[in-house]
């Protein structure tokens, strides 16, 4: 435990670290934004980096497409300054599906991310005609939990039915409140024996669309791994995702895992240490929030 108390550095400001990157692929949900409105501390921090010449794509495990995202974002008053490009589980979502071969999709989620579907050749039906899921949400995050999916997941899963996760997370803070998302469905079913196709962190199909992104803004020029740093709160995704792509990453304490990590306002270096433990490659820093 000692040595991760000492190995990963608590930052109050990211300025001198991010001097050693030129592309920052950065979460959302969490990091630029709580859920409610931006986090202008952090917007600042990534206009700043862009103005330096540096890259900065979003990467977020939303399941809307990046045109409808962009617009959450705007709503949310994420200024367009502090990023370049926007790589969402919804673009990610829309490619497995047209991949999948399959054509009469039964849907998961809200309404509103019926976005995903618009331009596909794929109809939207019930349960008895579906021969493939997508799931971007619980249908009601707020009053239901994942369990009362398990007896269609089930159905679902004696089928054979291919499932789709078009948001990876299993959970997310909206404000101060901590809600399910369609991971922890796509649990379930994995659980059940169904196979499921991850669409977002931390599977490499969302990096490689970011560093596409990425090489487009320099001119096409790769990227070198060692020039990339992932900002993100989740040690599930965010922090995976890096190590599995080979590149750095800053946790962002004061996300999801912050009932974990954080007293009075500080990084508690004990609930760190205890969140980071065990992890194959540590975050290169901790910060309570991007600064």
């Amino acid at each position: 435990m000692q040595d991760l108390l000492t190995s990963v550095p608590i930052l109050k400001h990211a300025d001198a670290l991010l001097e050693r990157y030129d592309v920052l692929i950065s979460d959302v949900w969490g990091v630029v934004h709580d859920g409610l409105w931006a986090l202008e501390p952090a917007c600042a921090v990534l206009t700043a980096f862009r103005e330096r010449g540096g890259a900065v794509v979003l990467l977020s495990n939303a399941p809307g497409p990046s045109q409808h995202v962009a617009s959450v974002l705007d709503a949310k008053r994420v200024p367009r300054g502090a990023w370049d490009r926007l790589v969402t589980s919804g673009d990610v979502t829309r490619s497995l599906i047209a991949e999948s071969h399959h054509s009469r999709v039964y849907h998961i989620g809200w309404q509103s991310d019926r976005a995903l579907f618009a331009g596909l050749d794929v109809e939207l039906v019930d349960e008895a005609q579906a021969d493939l899921v997508v799931a971007t949400e619980l249908n009601d995050y707020r009053n239901e939990t994942p369990e009362q999916y398990r007896p269609l997941l089930s159905r679902f899963a004696e089928q054979g039915l291919p499932f789709i996760c078009g948001n990876p997370d299993l959970v997310v803070h909206v404000g101060e409140d901590l809600l399910p998302c369609a991971g922890s469905l796509a649990m379930i079913y994995e659980e059940l024996g169904g196979s499921v196709a991850w669409a977002g962190k931390p599977y490499r199909p969302a990096y490689e669309l970011a560093l596409a992104a990425a090489a487009e803004l320099r001119g096409g020029r790769s990227v070198e791994s060692s020039k990339v740093l992932v900002i993100g709160d989740a040690v599930r995704t965010d922090l995976a995702g890096a190590r599995l792509m080979g590149f750095d990453s800053l946790f962002i304490a004061g996300g999801i895992h912050r009932d974990e990590t954080m007293r009075g306002g500080e990084v508690d270096p004990v609930g760190l240490a205890k969140v980071l433990d065990g992890l194959p490659v540590q975050p290169v820093a901790a910060m309570a929030a991007l600064a």
